[in-house]
Protein backbone atom coordinates (compact mmCIF):
# COMPACT_ATOMS: atom_id res chain seq x y z
CA UNK A 1 0.00 0.00 0.00
CA UNK A 2 1.26 3.59 -1.07
CA UNK A 3 0.51 6.48 1.34
CA UNK A 4 0.32 9.60 -0.29
CA UNK A 5 -0.06 13.04 1.47
CA UNK A 6 0.05 16.61 0.09
CA UNK A 7 0.68 18.54 2.89
CA UNK A 8 -0.84 21.89 1.70
CA UNK A 9 -2.36 23.31 -1.18
CA UNK A 10 0.01 26.03 -2.83
CA UNK A 11 0.50 27.90 -5.91
CA UNK A 12 4.14 27.69 -5.20
CA UNK A 13 6.67 25.10 -6.96
CA UNK A 14 7.65 22.10 -4.75
CA UNK A 15 10.67 22.12 -2.95
CA UNK A 16 10.51 18.22 -2.03
CA UNK A 17 8.84 15.33 -3.77
CA UNK A 18 9.17 11.91 -2.19
CA UNK A 19 7.79 8.82 -4.21
CA UNK A 20 7.68 5.45 -2.74
CA UNK A 21 9.79 5.82 -0.27
CA UNK A 22 11.20 2.68 1.57
CA UNK A 23 14.04 3.07 4.22
CA UNK A 24 15.06 -0.21 6.52
CA UNK A 25 18.13 -0.47 9.08
CA UNK A 26 19.60 -3.57 10.74
CA UNK A 27 16.96 -5.47 8.77
CA UNK A 28 14.12 -3.71 10.09
CA UNK A 29 11.74 -1.79 7.58
CA UNK A 30 11.20 1.86 8.68
CA UNK A 31 9.19 3.29 6.07
CA UNK A 32 7.42 1.79 3.50
CA UNK A 33 5.96 3.33 0.12
CA UNK A 34 5.30 6.90 1.28
CA UNK A 35 4.96 9.62 -0.83
CA UNK A 36 5.71 13.77 0.44
CA UNK A 37 4.96 16.92 -1.25
CA UNK A 38 6.81 19.73 0.65
CA UNK A 39 5.90 22.98 -0.96
CA UNK A 40 6.37 26.60 -0.39
CA UNK A 41 4.46 27.43 3.39
CA UNK A 42 3.86 23.99 4.38
CA UNK A 43 5.32 22.56 7.94
CA UNK A 44 5.69 18.40 8.01
CA UNK A 45 5.99 17.73 12.06
CA UNK A 46 7.41 14.23 11.86
CA UNK A 47 6.50 12.50 15.54
CA UNK A 48 6.68 9.25 17.48
CA UNK A 49 9.40 7.90 19.95
CA UNK A 50 12.80 7.60 19.29
CA UNK A 51 14.01 4.87 17.56
CA UNK A 52 11.40 5.01 14.91
CA UNK A 53 13.39 6.30 12.16
CA UNK A 54 12.89 10.18 12.41
CA UNK A 55 16.59 10.86 12.06
CA UNK A 56 16.82 8.11 8.96
CA UNK A 57 14.17 9.88 7.13
CA UNK A 58 15.34 13.28 7.56
CA UNK A 59 18.77 12.02 6.46
CA UNK A 60 17.43 10.91 3.30
CA UNK A 61 15.41 13.53 2.59
CA UNK A 62 18.70 15.83 2.94
CA UNK A 63 20.60 13.71 1.14
CA UNK A 64 23.19 12.20 3.73
CA UNK A 65 21.43 8.39 3.12
CA UNK A 66 20.28 6.55 0.00
CA UNK A 67 16.98 5.13 0.50
CA UNK A 68 16.34 1.48 -0.11
CA UNK A 69 13.81 2.38 -2.11
CA UNK A 70 11.95 4.80 -3.72
CA UNK A 71 13.07 9.14 -5.52
CA UNK A 72 13.69 12.03 -3.89
CA UNK A 73 13.92 15.37 -5.35
CA UNK A 74 14.60 18.49 -3.71
CA UNK A 75 14.59 21.83 -5.74
CA UNK A 76 16.22 25.24 -4.20
CA UNK A 77 18.56 25.73 -1.11
CA UNK A 78 18.94 23.13 1.75
CA UNK A 79 19.64 23.86 5.33
CA UNK A 80 19.80 21.12 7.46
CA UNK A 81 20.15 21.21 11.54
CA UNK A 82 20.76 17.22 12.86
CA UNK A 83 20.54 16.64 16.53
CA UNK A 84 23.98 16.90 16.94
CA UNK A 85 27.36 18.56 15.04
CA UNK A 86 30.38 17.02 14.68
CA UNK A 87 33.25 18.64 14.74
CA UNK A 88 36.35 17.62 12.38
CA UNK A 89 38.93 19.01 9.88
CA UNK A 90 36.58 18.60 6.77
CA UNK A 91 34.59 21.21 8.34
CA UNK A 92 34.19 24.57 9.57
CA UNK A 93 36.36 24.65 13.05
CA UNK A 94 34.98 27.98 14.49
CA UNK A 95 31.66 29.94 15.29
CA UNK A 96 32.64 32.78 12.62
CA UNK A 97 33.46 29.83 10.21
CA UNK A 98 30.23 28.08 10.53
CA UNK A 99 28.35 30.80 10.34
CA UNK A 100 29.79 31.80 6.82
CA UNK A 101 28.93 29.01 5.49
CA UNK A 102 25.04 29.02 7.03
CA UNK A 103 24.96 32.97 5.55
CA UNK A 104 26.92 31.62 2.29
CA UNK A 105 22.68 30.97 0.59
CA UNK A 106 21.32 34.36 0.96
CA UNK A 107 24.83 36.43 0.11
CA UNK A 108 25.43 34.48 -3.00
CA UNK A 109 21.48 35.40 -3.68
CA UNK A 110 22.83 38.99 -3.44
CA UNK A 111 26.06 38.26 -5.54
CA UNK A 112 23.71 36.99 -8.49
CA UNK A 113 21.42 40.23 -7.88
CA UNK A 114 24.41 42.50 -8.63
CA UNK A 115 25.77 40.59 -11.22
CA UNK A 116 22.46 40.60 -12.74
CA UNK A 117 22.26 44.50 -11.97
CA UNK A 118 25.49 45.38 -13.69
CA UNK A 119 24.97 42.99 -16.37
CA UNK A 120 21.61 44.82 -17.01
CA UNK A 121 23.76 48.46 -17.41
CA UNK A 122 25.41 47.38 -20.35
CA UNK A 123 22.53 45.19 -21.54
CA UNK A 124 19.17 46.39 -22.20
CA UNK A 125 17.91 43.39 -23.79
CA UNK A 126 14.95 40.83 -23.07
CA UNK A 127 17.68 38.10 -21.96
CA UNK A 128 19.45 40.73 -19.31
CA UNK A 129 16.11 41.69 -17.99
CA UNK A 130 14.58 38.34 -17.63
CA UNK A 131 17.94 37.79 -15.50
CA UNK A 132 17.88 40.95 -13.11
CA UNK A 133 13.84 39.95 -12.28
CA UNK A 134 14.84 36.44 -11.70
CA UNK A 135 17.18 37.76 -9.43
CA UNK A 136 14.94 40.47 -7.63
CA UNK A 137 12.94 37.86 -7.19
CA UNK A 138 15.09 35.16 -5.45
CA UNK A 139 16.35 38.08 -3.31
CA UNK A 140 13.05 39.39 -2.23
CA UNK A 141 11.39 36.21 -1.47
CA UNK A 142 13.98 35.43 1.22
CA UNK A 143 14.58 38.92 2.09
CA UNK A 144 18.11 38.21 1.46
CA UNK A 145 19.33 42.34 2.48
CA UNK A 146 18.03 41.44 5.89
CA UNK A 147 20.07 38.47 6.50
CA UNK A 148 22.88 39.39 8.44
CA UNK A 149 20.11 41.65 10.79
CA UNK A 150 18.13 38.40 11.47
CA UNK A 151 21.26 36.18 12.27
CA UNK A 152 22.58 38.64 14.88
CA UNK A 153 18.55 38.75 16.28
CA UNK A 154 18.51 34.96 16.10
CA UNK A 155 22.13 34.47 18.12
CA UNK A 156 21.14 36.86 20.66
CA UNK A 157 17.40 34.97 21.30
CA UNK A 158 18.43 31.56 21.12
CA UNK A 159 21.36 32.61 23.73
CA UNK A 160 24.03 31.12 21.18
CA UNK A 161 27.99 32.05 21.66
CA UNK A 162 28.78 34.82 19.26
CA UNK A 163 32.53 34.98 19.98
CA UNK A 164 33.09 34.43 16.24
CA UNK A 165 36.94 33.15 16.97
CA UNK A 166 35.49 30.45 19.26
CA UNK A 167 36.42 27.57 18.83
CA UNK A 168 33.59 24.33 17.91
CA UNK A 169 35.19 21.69 19.66
CA UNK A 170 35.38 23.75 22.77
CA UNK A 171 31.43 24.17 23.44
CA UNK A 172 28.77 21.98 24.21
CA UNK A 173 26.59 19.87 22.25
CA UNK A 174 23.82 22.26 22.91
CA UNK A 175 25.66 25.32 22.12
CA UNK A 176 26.87 23.83 18.81
CA UNK A 177 23.26 23.32 17.98
CA UNK A 178 22.42 27.33 18.96
CA UNK A 179 24.49 28.46 17.19
CA UNK A 180 23.75 26.38 13.75
CA UNK A 181 20.32 26.85 14.48
CA UNK A 182 20.26 31.02 14.75
CA UNK A 183 21.93 30.53 11.64
CA UNK A 184 19.78 28.48 9.55
CA UNK A 185 16.62 30.28 9.92
CA UNK A 186 18.59 33.29 9.64
CA UNK A 187 19.18 32.26 6.22
CA UNK A 188 15.64 31.09 5.59
CA UNK A 189 16.81 28.15 2.59
CA UNK A 190 14.08 26.78 0.24
CA UNK A 191 13.66 23.74 2.53
CA UNK A 192 14.53 23.48 6.13
CA UNK A 193 14.62 20.18 7.80
CA UNK A 194 15.07 20.48 12.12
CA UNK A 195 16.28 17.70 13.95
CA UNK A 196 14.66 18.09 17.68
CA UNK A 197 15.43 21.65 17.70
CA UNK A 198 13.41 21.92 21.69
CA UNK A 199 16.19 19.92 22.80
CA UNK A 200 18.66 22.91 23.83
CA UNK A 201 16.47 25.76 24.39
CA UNK A 202 15.05 27.64 26.94
CA UNK A 203 11.61 29.96 27.04
CA UNK A 204 12.92 32.59 25.10
CA UNK A 205 14.85 30.51 22.66
CA UNK A 206 11.31 28.45 22.11
CA UNK A 207 9.66 31.70 21.58
CA UNK A 208 12.25 33.07 18.50
CA UNK A 209 12.16 29.31 17.15
CA UNK A 210 8.32 29.51 16.81
CA UNK A 211 7.88 33.02 15.15
CA UNK A 212 10.97 32.47 13.34
CA UNK A 213 9.26 29.06 11.62
CA UNK A 214 5.67 30.74 11.03
CA UNK A 215 7.52 33.42 8.86
CA UNK A 216 9.26 31.32 6.90
CA UNK A 217 8.97 31.25 3.33
CA UNK A 218 9.96 28.21 2.50
CA UNK A 219 9.09 24.56 2.94
CA UNK A 220 9.98 22.25 6.03
CA UNK A 221 10.06 19.23 7.76
CA UNK A 222 10.19 19.23 11.78
CA UNK A 223 11.13 16.27 14.55
CA UNK A 224 9.91 17.61 17.89
CA UNK A 225 8.24 16.38 20.67
CA UNK A 226 7.20 19.81 21.73
CA UNK A 227 3.47 19.85 21.44
CA UNK A 228 3.69 23.75 22.12
CA UNK A 229 5.93 24.02 19.12
CA UNK A 230 3.63 21.65 16.74
CA UNK A 231 0.41 23.24 17.63
CA UNK A 232 1.92 26.67 16.49
CA UNK A 233 3.89 25.54 12.98
CA UNK A 234 2.67 22.38 11.77
CA UNK A 235 0.40 22.43 8.97
CA UNK A 236 0.54 18.04 8.67
CA UNK A 237 1.43 15.42 10.68
CA UNK A 238 3.84 12.36 9.43
CA UNK A 239 3.93 10.03 12.53
CA UNK A 240 6.36 6.90 12.68
CA UNK A 241 4.55 5.16 15.89
CA UNK A 242 3.42 1.35 15.34
CA UNK A 243 0.19 0.93 13.80
CA UNK A 244 -2.07 -1.73 13.15
CA UNK A 245 -1.23 -2.29 9.76
CA UNK A 246 2.69 -1.00 9.60
CA UNK A 247 1.78 1.70 7.46
CA UNK A 248 3.04 5.53 9.17
CA UNK A 249 0.17 7.68 10.22
CA UNK A 250 -0.40 10.41 7.79
CA UNK A 251 -2.31 13.49 8.49
CA UNK A 252 -2.92 17.18 7.21
CA UNK A 253 -3.94 19.41 9.35
CA UNK A 254 -2.82 20.87 12.58
CA UNK A 255 -2.12 19.27 16.19
CA UNK A 256 -5.46 18.93 16.75
CA UNK A 257 -7.18 17.20 13.66
CA UNK A 258 -3.32 14.63 14.36
CA UNK A 259 -4.25 13.94 17.74
CA UNK A 260 -7.96 12.95 17.09
CA UNK A 261 -6.81 10.38 14.40
CA UNK A 262 -4.26 9.07 16.53
CA UNK A 263 -6.86 8.33 19.32
CA UNK A 264 -9.50 7.37 17.07
CA UNK A 265 -6.58 4.58 15.25
CA UNK A 266 -5.21 3.24 18.78
CA UNK A 267 -8.85 2.50 20.27
CA UNK A 268 -10.14 0.76 17.30
CA UNK A 269 -6.65 -0.83 17.18
CA UNK A 270 -7.12 -1.89 21.15
CA UNK A 271 -10.66 -3.02 20.29
CA UNK A 272 -9.85 -5.14 17.46
CA UNK A 273 -6.68 -6.99 19.33
CA UNK A 274 -8.72 -7.38 21.92
CA UNK A 275 -11.93 -9.04 20.05
CA UNK A 276 -9.70 -11.31 18.11
CA UNK A 277 -8.05 -12.41 21.89
CA UNK A 278 -11.08 -13.27 23.21
CA UNK A 279 -12.65 -14.78 19.74
CA UNK A 280 -9.35 -17.25 19.85
CA UNK A 281 -9.88 -17.97 23.95
CA UNK A 282 -13.33 -19.01 22.64
CA UNK A 283 -12.21 -21.41 19.92
CA UNK A 284 -9.52 -22.47 22.37
CA UNK A 285 -11.72 -23.34 25.30
CA UNK A 286 -14.45 -25.09 22.84
CA UNK A 287 -11.83 -27.35 21.51
CA UNK A 288 -10.66 -28.31 25.11
CA UNK A 289 -13.99 -29.14 25.99
CA UNK A 290 -14.29 -31.20 22.92
CA UNK A 291 -11.51 -32.73 23.43
CA UNK A 292 -12.48 -33.42 27.72
CA UNK A 293 -15.21 -35.24 26.24
CA UNK A 294 -13.48 -37.37 24.07
CA UNK A 295 -10.84 -38.40 26.34
CA UNK A 296 -13.52 -38.75 29.57
CA UNK A 297 -15.71 -41.40 27.19
CA UNK A 298 -19.43 -40.14 26.88
CA UNK A 299 -21.91 -40.73 29.62
CA UNK A 300 -25.12 -41.88 28.23
CA UNK A 301 -28.37 -41.60 29.91
CA UNK A 302 -29.11 -44.50 32.36
CA UNK A 303 -30.88 -47.37 30.15
CA UNK A 304 -29.03 -46.31 27.00
CA UNK A 305 -27.98 -49.19 25.01
CA UNK A 306 -24.33 -50.13 24.15
CA UNK A 307 -25.12 -49.18 19.86
CA UNK A 308 -26.27 -45.77 21.52
CA UNK A 309 -23.05 -45.07 22.93
CA UNK A 310 -20.89 -46.38 20.25
CA UNK A 311 -22.71 -44.73 17.39
CA UNK A 312 -22.54 -41.21 19.70
CA UNK A 313 -18.71 -41.73 19.17
CA UNK A 314 -17.98 -40.35 16.09
CA UNK A 315 -20.03 -37.88 16.59
CA UNK A 316 -17.80 -36.67 19.23
CA UNK A 317 -14.90 -37.30 17.06
CA UNK A 318 -16.49 -34.66 14.62
CA UNK A 319 -17.32 -32.05 16.88
CA UNK A 320 -13.61 -32.19 17.99
CA UNK A 321 -12.14 -31.96 14.71
CA UNK A 322 -14.29 -29.37 13.66
CA UNK A 323 -13.07 -27.24 16.85
CA UNK A 324 -9.26 -27.80 16.69
CA UNK A 325 -10.27 -26.49 12.70
CA UNK A 326 -11.39 -23.26 13.63
CA UNK A 327 -8.75 -22.78 15.94
CA UNK A 328 -6.48 -23.23 13.45
CA UNK A 329 -8.27 -21.31 10.64
CA UNK A 330 -8.60 -18.44 13.43
CA UNK A 331 -5.89 -16.22 12.64
CA UNK A 332 -3.92 -14.02 14.64
CA UNK A 333 -3.12 -10.98 12.32
CA UNK A 334 -3.87 -8.20 14.44
CA UNK A 335 -0.22 -7.52 16.13
CA UNK A 336 -0.75 -6.47 19.79
CA UNK A 337 -0.56 -2.77 20.61
CA UNK A 338 2.90 -1.14 22.22
CA UNK A 339 2.28 -0.93 26.20
CA UNK A 340 1.81 2.81 27.60
CA UNK A 341 4.58 3.65 29.69
CA UNK A 342 3.84 2.40 33.59
CA UNK A 343 5.51 3.64 36.59
CA UNK A 344 5.14 2.12 39.98
CA UNK A 345 3.85 4.39 42.98
CA UNK A 346 5.66 4.66 46.42
CA UNK A 347 4.04 4.27 49.47
CA UNK A 348 4.91 7.22 50.76
CA UNK A 349 2.53 9.01 53.21
CA UNK A 350 0.33 12.13 52.02
CA UNK A 351 2.02 15.11 54.23
CA UNK A 352 4.89 12.74 55.73
CA UNK A 353 8.18 15.85 55.91
CA UNK A 354 10.80 14.78 53.52
CA UNK A 355 13.69 17.18 53.03
CA UNK A 356 14.16 20.86 54.64
CA UNK A 357 15.95 23.30 52.05
CA UNK A 358 17.70 26.33 54.01
CA UNK A 359 19.47 29.15 52.22
CA UNK A 360 21.51 26.87 49.97
CA UNK A 361 23.90 28.48 47.64
CA UNK A 362 26.27 27.88 44.90
CA UNK A 363 28.41 30.58 43.41
CA UNK A 364 29.94 30.38 39.24
CA UNK A 365 33.65 29.92 39.18
CA UNK A 366 36.01 27.52 37.76
CA UNK A 367 35.21 23.88 37.55
CA UNK A 368 31.97 24.51 39.60
CA UNK A 369 28.58 24.33 38.10
CA UNK A 370 26.13 27.08 36.87
CA UNK A 371 25.58 29.39 40.34
CA UNK A 372 22.53 28.61 42.30
CA UNK A 373 21.21 31.81 43.88
CA UNK A 374 20.67 31.57 47.64
CA UNK A 375 16.95 28.81 47.88
CA UNK A 376 15.23 27.56 50.38
CA UNK A 377 12.35 24.87 50.08
CA UNK A 378 10.21 22.21 52.01
CA UNK A 379 8.79 19.25 50.36
CA UNK A 380 6.19 16.72 51.75
CA UNK A 381 5.01 13.65 50.80
CA UNK A 382 2.79 13.99 47.80
CA UNK A 383 4.13 17.81 47.44
CA UNK A 384 4.45 19.31 43.50
CA UNK A 385 7.50 21.72 42.29
CA UNK A 386 7.94 22.87 38.59
CA UNK A 387 11.69 24.44 38.51
CA UNK A 388 11.61 26.85 35.48
CA UNK A 389 14.39 29.50 34.31
CA UNK A 390 16.67 30.10 31.12
CA UNK A 391 19.88 28.06 30.37
CA UNK A 392 22.22 28.74 32.80
CA UNK A 393 20.37 29.51 35.79
CA UNK A 394 20.55 26.61 37.79
CA UNK A 395 17.93 24.02 37.56
CA UNK A 396 20.36 21.03 37.51
CA UNK A 397 22.73 22.12 39.99
CA UNK A 398 19.40 22.82 42.40
CA UNK A 399 18.21 19.34 41.60
CA UNK A 400 21.82 17.79 42.33
CA UNK A 401 21.82 19.57 45.59
CA UNK A 402 18.74 18.32 47.02
CA UNK A 403 19.72 14.76 45.88
CA UNK A 404 22.49 15.11 47.67
CA UNK A 405 24.97 14.27 45.17
CA UNK A 406 26.63 17.96 44.96
CA UNK A 407 27.39 20.01 48.10
CA UNK A 408 26.11 23.61 48.88
CA UNK A 409 28.78 26.55 49.60
CA UNK A 410 25.77 27.79 52.34
CA UNK A 411 23.10 26.78 53.54
CA UNK A 412 21.54 22.91 54.61
CA UNK A 413 19.84 20.17 52.95
CA UNK A 414 17.94 17.64 56.00
CA UNK A 415 16.64 14.89 54.75
CA UNK A 416 13.84 13.59 56.80
CA UNK A 417 11.83 10.86 57.67
CA UNK A 418 14.28 8.76 56.06
CA UNK A 419 13.26 9.34 52.67
CA UNK A 420 14.35 7.82 49.76
CA UNK A 421 15.15 10.16 46.81
CA UNK A 422 15.48 9.63 43.36
CA UNK A 423 17.35 11.14 40.29
CA UNK A 424 16.73 11.48 36.64
CA UNK A 425 19.49 13.20 34.90
CA UNK A 426 18.82 15.19 31.90
CA UNK A 427 21.14 13.04 29.59
CA UNK A 428 22.79 9.53 30.78
CA UNK A 429 26.47 8.87 29.68
CA UNK A 430 26.26 5.00 30.54
CA UNK A 431 23.36 4.45 28.34
CA UNK A 432 24.56 6.09 25.07
CA UNK A 433 25.84 2.80 23.70
CA UNK A 434 23.45 2.28 20.27
CA UNK A 435 23.52 -2.08 21.92
CA UNK A 436 21.23 -0.45 24.52
CA UNK A 437 18.55 0.30 22.30
CA UNK A 438 17.28 3.74 20.65
CA UNK A 439 17.19 6.62 23.13
CA UNK A 440 13.37 6.66 23.84
CA UNK A 441 13.69 3.34 25.03
CA UNK A 442 16.50 4.42 27.56
CA UNK A 443 14.37 7.21 28.65
CA UNK A 444 11.81 4.82 29.80
CA UNK A 445 14.34 2.66 31.08
CA UNK A 446 16.04 5.16 33.05
CA UNK A 447 12.82 6.20 34.42
CA UNK A 448 11.63 3.04 35.66
CA UNK A 449 14.54 2.56 37.19
CA UNK A 450 13.91 5.94 39.32
CA UNK A 451 10.62 4.88 40.36
CA UNK A 452 11.36 1.19 40.70
CA UNK A 453 12.72 1.86 44.17
CA UNK A 454 9.52 3.67 45.05
CA UNK A 455 11.22 6.54 46.08
CA UNK A 456 9.41 9.64 48.66
CA UNK A 457 11.17 12.57 46.33
CA UNK A 458 11.36 12.17 42.68
CA UNK A 459 13.78 14.61 40.93
CA UNK A 460 13.11 15.29 37.25
CA UNK A 461 15.72 17.00 34.93
CA UNK A 462 14.34 17.46 31.59
CA UNK A 463 12.61 14.05 32.07
CA UNK A 464 10.41 14.62 28.62
CA UNK A 465 13.50 14.70 26.77
CA UNK A 466 13.70 12.02 24.16
CA UNK A 467 10.46 10.76 24.56
CA UNK A 468 7.53 10.96 22.21
CA UNK A 469 4.14 12.81 22.86
CA UNK A 470 2.60 9.35 23.88
CA UNK A 471 5.04 8.55 26.37
CA UNK A 472 4.90 12.24 27.81
CA UNK A 473 1.66 11.90 28.21
CA UNK A 474 2.16 8.39 30.19
CA UNK A 475 4.49 10.07 32.14
CA UNK A 476 2.05 13.14 33.27
CA UNK A 477 -0.27 11.04 34.19
CA UNK A 478 1.88 8.74 36.26
CA UNK A 479 3.17 11.96 37.65
CA UNK A 480 -0.07 13.33 38.60
CA UNK A 481 -1.36 10.37 40.49
CA UNK A 482 1.95 9.22 42.60
CA UNK A 483 1.72 10.08 45.89
CA UNK A 484 5.54 10.93 45.82
CA UNK A 485 6.95 14.43 46.10
CA UNK A 486 7.94 15.21 42.66
CA UNK A 487 10.48 18.03 41.56
CA UNK A 488 10.54 18.81 37.66
CA UNK A 489 12.59 20.83 36.05
CA UNK A 490 11.97 21.41 32.17
CA UNK A 491 11.40 23.78 29.39
CA UNK A 492 8.86 21.40 27.82
CA UNK A 493 6.24 24.06 26.96
CA UNK A 494 3.58 21.24 26.63
CA UNK A 495 4.40 19.82 30.10
CA UNK A 496 4.57 23.59 31.53
CA UNK A 497 0.79 23.75 30.32
CA UNK A 498 -0.20 20.20 30.81
CA UNK A 499 1.14 20.93 34.79
CA UNK A 500 0.17 25.00 34.85
CA UNK A 501 -1.52 24.10 38.44
CA UNK A 502 1.91 22.89 40.18
CA UNK A 503 3.87 25.63 42.18
CA UNK A 504 6.65 27.11 40.44
CA UNK A 505 10.49 28.26 41.52
CA UNK A 506 11.61 30.55 39.04
CA UNK A 507 15.65 30.60 39.05
CA UNK A 508 17.34 33.60 36.87
CA UNK A 509 14.41 35.58 36.97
Amino acid sequence: MTSHISVRTTTGTAHLRARGLHLARGGRVLLRGVDLTLAPGDRLAVVGENGRGKTTLLAALGGDLDPDAGTIERHGSLGIVPQELAVDDSGPRTVGALLDVLLAHPLGVLHVLDEAAAALGEDTGAAAAQRYDDALAAATAIDAWDAPRRLEVALEEVGAITDRGRRLDTMSVGQRYRVRLAGVIAARADLLLLDEPTNHLDARALDHLTQAMREHPGAAAIISHDRALLAEIATAFLDLDPTSDGEPLLVSGGLEQWQEARRRHRAAWEDAHRAQQEEHERLRSQADAARSRLSTGWRPDKGTGKHQRQSRAPGAVRALNDRIDRLQEHRLDVPTPPPRLRLPASDTRAGAPLLRVEGVEIERGAGLPPRLPATSLRLQGGDRLLVVGPNGSGKTTLLRVLAGDLAPMSGSVQRLSDARIGLLEQEDDRARSPHRGSPGERRRRALAAVFTPRPDIVLLDEPTNHLGISGVDDLLDALERTPSAVVLATHDRSVLRALAHWPRLELGG
